[in-house]
């Protein structure tokens, strides 16, 4: 996505961030992050604010108003909402700014035993059936079978999105951001939808596999729930990148697909 700077954003938005941050004296935009239109470290006189924003008329709003709804229930492992406003046509998030770097997936990487103790921790949280939030069983119905559909029903909290760019490492900690995706269902899917990630990032899915391994929610699985997940993600990354054939995505359907090929064996 383009991304908007903070010196392009007229006075009445930036007047409106202000209005909640104090004056801003410096302001950074964000090269990762592929889902919002401005996404800016702002300097204020209260100390460091990340902004993210998108056109309300914009169809991936929605992500936002799904990020606002689970905020309060994640601030264990995420960065704080703070605000949320507004103005000029733009719907805009304000977060504590959390410090760190993005995850390194790569096999042999420290970062990923540190994304796998979050995900431990995020599966005990807890979150009410929110409106904005997906239930799993929906989220993936039209490429399951109604029968295997029912695997993939639970109340855990998942993050589902566990892109590198969506986890910041600061010391022996993991923090997961852009909560765009939120859903309730089975633990094991967000085990699953790190799997992935691992063999985009060069793991084998043996490999991938072993990183999770220790997880309750994927050791305690249901025989056939890895299968039934790893072909829902398949059909998934299909059907993203058949829309818009970026590398990235058609390396994703090739990640999904070898992991769902392995599952089969």
């Amino acid at each position: 996505m383009q991304r908007t700077d903070w010196e392009q954003l007229d006075a009445p938005v930036r007047a409106a961030v202000e209005c909640r941050t104090g004056s801003v004296h410096s302001a950074r935009t964000a090269a990762a992050g592929k889902n919002s239109a401005i996404a800016a470290l702002l300097g204020t006189d209260d100390g460091p604010v990340f902004v993210k924003g998108l056109r309300v008329d914009d169809p991936r709003a929605a992500c936002h108003g799904r990020e606002a709804a689970v905020s309060r229930y994640v601030t264990a492992l995420s960065p704080e909402l703070l605000w949320r406003t507004e103005a000029d046509g733009w719907d805009l998030l304000g977060f504590r700014a959390a410090p760190g770097r993005h995850a390194d997936y790569a096999p042999g990487s420290p970062d990923v035993p540190k994304v796998v103790n979050a995900m431990r921790r995020l599966a005990l949280l807890w979150c009410p059936d929110l409106p904005q939030i997906k239930r799993a069983e929906r989220r993936w119905a039209r490429y399951l079978d109604s029968a295997d559909l029912q695997l993939l029903h639970g109340d855990v909290l998942l993050h589902t999105d566990y892109s590198p760019d969506n986890v910041l490492i600061h010391g022996e900690d993991a923090r997961l951001i852009d909560w765009a995706w939120p859903t309730l269902g089975a633990g094991f899917i967000d085990p699953a939808c790190l799997i992935v990630r691992l063999i985009f990032a060069g793991h084998t899915p043996q490999e991938a596999e072993a990183c999770v391994n220790e997880l309750p929610s994927w050791a305690n699985a249901p025989a056939r729930g890895p299968d039934v997940i790893a072909e829902a993600l398949a059909r998934m990354w299909a059907e993203i990148a058949a829309a818009d054939p970026t590398g990235w995505k058609q390396q994703m359907v090739k990640s999904a697909n070898r992991w769902h090929a392995h599952r089969r064996r």
